[in-house]
């Protein structure tokens, strides 16, 4: 809003959505009249209203009966930005990442009646942001920005700034002159899965779990057709988690079902690979559980691709149900999807362990390596298991310098062995 109040050479107004909410009756409005009147007399201007949700959320919701001074001011908004006479050129321009809750006479033609979605930047988009924030470090010559983009899929400006940053620290404090490849990689894993702790002690037993449960991720992952890369496998502690697998996710605008049941096949690899070399499973898959279990719900309730349940999706993209009582569909409905969830689930499960049976000596000696060296690479894995057919874009790149994962998420657990994406 700024940069387009400037090349257009008219003066610009910024405040926030909050600074209009008023403990006192009546002074939001006074607020938002006061706003308009100043932008009138400086016309032709620009007015930019940061998280207008704080002032523009739907009307008629909790509150009933009373005064609501939010509602008062969003009414006044409204009557300013209908009430412009021909002659006067303000132009509004708002934010919000909570488009959904906004009120429809807000959205209208007339008032915001341009609405631009900034969605999260693609590889190229990543490229010309890392240009952004890298012109302010004293950089390696052989830094490569478009093995930087790369290698941080779903990664929004602000990640991309706190990875340059980042970078730029483990390279002081390992006395680098310059920041090398390694530093942005050693970052990019620092962002994702948290600080490595080394000196965690763990029993023998649960090390070698660990390591199994890692190798089922990675071996499963190797032999399913859709699954993400992966690119890196650890079994030192991070943040919350005892180990990690590493994935390199392909940037796609669809998914089919039998890409989503591969990624919840391979995500069960590590509770599979449990139960297969020790006979009994552990609470280290609960991030792992968790995230199936969404896949799975999505599938049935949201994208239409179950079978038994059919062609339909319990989505509301308006944001109106979070006014209804009661759920989109019957408790007999209810129950099919419950069962259904389950057994997507169940399958996948049932299939990772067959894979897992079938390649047990692959398996045994992956983890094996996983104990001796605690992190191993993809050419560690092509070692084992040979070159993966369905990947050959991939195998040119050097693998060791590839760790990444789609996005960070925290997990409540004591101690979850996975930090997936």
């Amino acid at each position: 809003a700024k940069a387009v109040a400037g090349e257009s050479e008219v003066p610009f107004f910024s405040i926030s959505g909050s600074e209009f909410v008023e403990m006192f009756v009546g002074m939001g409005a006074a607020k938002v009249r006061d706003l308009f009147k100043q932008a009138k007399e400086k016309a032709p201007c620009i007015v930019f209203i940061d998280e207008i949700d704080a002032i523009g959320k739907k009307r008629g919701g909790a509150a009933i009966g009373g005064n609501d001074e939010r509602e008062n001011t969003l009414n006044q908004l409204l009557t300013e930005m209908d009430g412009f006479g021909t002659d006067t050129n303000v132009i509004v321009i708002a934010a919000t990442n909570r488009a959904d809750i906004l009120d429809k006479a807000l959205m209208r033609a007339g008032r915001f009646d341009r609405s631009i979605y900034v969605d999260l930047p693609e590889m190229h988009e990543r490229r010309e942001i890392f240009d952004v924030h890298l012109a302010k470090i004293k950089l390696a010559p052989d830094i490569d920005r478009d093995f930087l983009a790369k290698q941080t899929p779903g990664f929004s400006g602000a990640d991309i700034a706190n990875v340059c940053n980042e970078a730029a620290l483990i390279a002081a404090r390992n006395n680098h002159e310059f920041v090398t490849k390694q530093d942005f990689l050693d970052a990019v894993d620092r962002i994702i899965g948290g600080l490595e702790k080394k000196n965690k002690a763990i029993k023998p037993s649960e090390k070698k779990r660990v390591a199994f449960h890692e190798a089922g991720h990675a071996t499963i992952s190797w032999l399913v057709e859709h699954a993400a890369p992966l690119l890196k496998v650890t079994i030192v502690p991070r943040g919350r988690s005892l180990g990690a697998a590493w994935y390199l996710p392909e940037e796609r605008s669809l998914t089919t079902t039998e890409q989503m049941l591969d990624e919840i096949c391979a995500t069960l690899g590590g509770r599979a690979a449990e139960e297969v070399a020790f006979g009994n499973i552990s609470t280290g898959a609960l991030s792992d559980l968790e995230r199936v279990t969404k896949q799975a719900q999505a599938m049935v309730t949201i994208y239409g691709l179950s079978e038994n349940i059919g062609n339909i999706s319990y989505y509301d993209s308006s944001g109106q149900s979070e006014y209804s009582f009661g759920k989109p569909y019957s408790e007999e409905t209810a129950k099919k999807i419950d069962v259904e969830i389950k057994d997507i689930i169940e399958n996948q499960y049932q299939r990772a362990v067959t894979i897992l049976h079938e390649n047990r000596d692959k398996l045994d000696a992956l983890a094996q390596k996983l104990l001796e060296k605690e992190v191993i690479f993809r050419e560690d894995l092509e070692e084992i298991f040979g070159k993966r057919a369905w990947d050959p874009e991939l195998t040119e790149r050097p693998v060791t310098e590839a760790v990444v994962e789609n996005t960070p998420e925290n997990t409540s657990s004591e101690d979850p062995q996975e930090s997936q994406n």
